[in-house]
């Protein structure tokens, strides 16, 4: 293939590890997208961005994968960097990424555009948490910008909602607070203008958390997902609407549930998703027809394409 053919006179950076709380989730994704590149005959420079200046090492890149998780790689600092340094970078732009990091925005802003998403609370010193409770019966506390469950706490009393305040604190000084919803939880991959396969989420744990995710081995995944042809159709319709309402692009995840009354429920948007053995991504890509080299092949055009459309891009 022609396109796959003009990766190989790329220089390839891979940016991974940093300092954020998903530190080790960025580490094991960078084995497997390093592993795979290297397979598949690609020689990338691997690049831990924890350590002092590490944009220094960078060189000649020509296009960097970033697989930086959480807070600095995925919130738009990274991202700005490249930018500036008149490099590539995978995934979504600036404002998409700081976008989908704050949960908080990213809901406000599906609400302005009537796309459903379960009711939330930006937790403060006089926020009425009997009255929350009430009317909700039970809450996710999470912070506001952090990934893979970190901090995040599912409550229903208001000694419960203070503890996971103090836990969701340790990762950053704002805190939402958001109704739980009992029902399916699912994932879909984007990959450009294309939804990937739906996975169905079934975790034996009281929520899908760090644990369920990268550690335990009891998580169910159902691909496919068990919908019906015309629910999955709608499910992949409002993902799609969702990533593209945050200014996302080339790919990354979007997390749903399901209602009681059969509705989708929007959680969050992952600009740069886990590339473990545990990952979804991945996953999806394997339904798709995709082998993890070709998806990473397909992240990489698509993301040196998006760059060299930008005044000053190559090409």
């Amino acid at each position: 293939m022609s396109e796959v053919s003009a990766l190989r006179d790329l220089n390839i950076a891979v940016l991974f590890g940093g300092t954020s709380g998903e530190r080790e989730v960025s580490l094991a994704s960078a084995e497997t997208v390093l592993g795979a590149l290297r397979e598949g005959g690609y020689k990338p420079l691997a690049l831990d961005t924890g350590e002092p200046r590490w944009w220094g090492r960078l060189g000649n890149t020509d296009i960097a994968f970033n697989i930086q998780h959480g807070v600095g790689g995925e919130d738009g600092s990274t991202q700005g960097l490249l930018q500036c340094l008149g490099i590539a970078g995978t995934g979504s732009n600036v404002l998409g990424s700081a976008l989908a990091m704050d949960k908080l925005r990213s809901k406000q802003l599906w609400r302005s555009l009537g796309l459903p998403t379960a009711d939330f609370a930006l937790v403060k010193a006089d926020t009425d948490v009997d009255a929350l409770l009430s009317e909700w019966g039970a809450a996710f506390v999470k912070p506001v910008a952090e990934g893979s469950s970190l901090g995040m706490t599912r409550v229903n009393s208001a000694a419960a909602f203070e503890a996971a305040c103090e836990s969701a604190a340790v990762y950053g000084e704002k805190i939402l607070a958001e109704q739980f919803i009992d029902g399916p939880e699912y994932t879909v991959a984007i990959l450009g203008d294309r939804a990937l396969p739906p996975i169905r989420i079934e975790a034996t744990r009281e929520f899908y958390d760090y644990e369920a995710k990268y550690k335990g081995s009891s998580t169910s995944y159902h691909v496919p997902c068990g919908l019906s042809v015309q629910d999955e159709e709608q499910l992949c319709e409002l993902a799609l609407k969702a990533f593209h309402a945050l200014d996302c692009s080339v790919w990354g995840r979007v997390d749903l549930m399901r209602d009681g009354s059969g509705n989708f429920q929007l959680l969050e948007v992952n600009t740069i998703p886990g590339m473990t053995d545990h990952s979804l991504v991945p996953m999806a890509a394997t339904a798709g027809g995709l082998s993890l080299l070709e998806l990473l092949e397909q992240i990489l055009l698509l993301s040196w394409e998006t760059f060299s459309k930008l005044d000053g891009g190559a090409g």
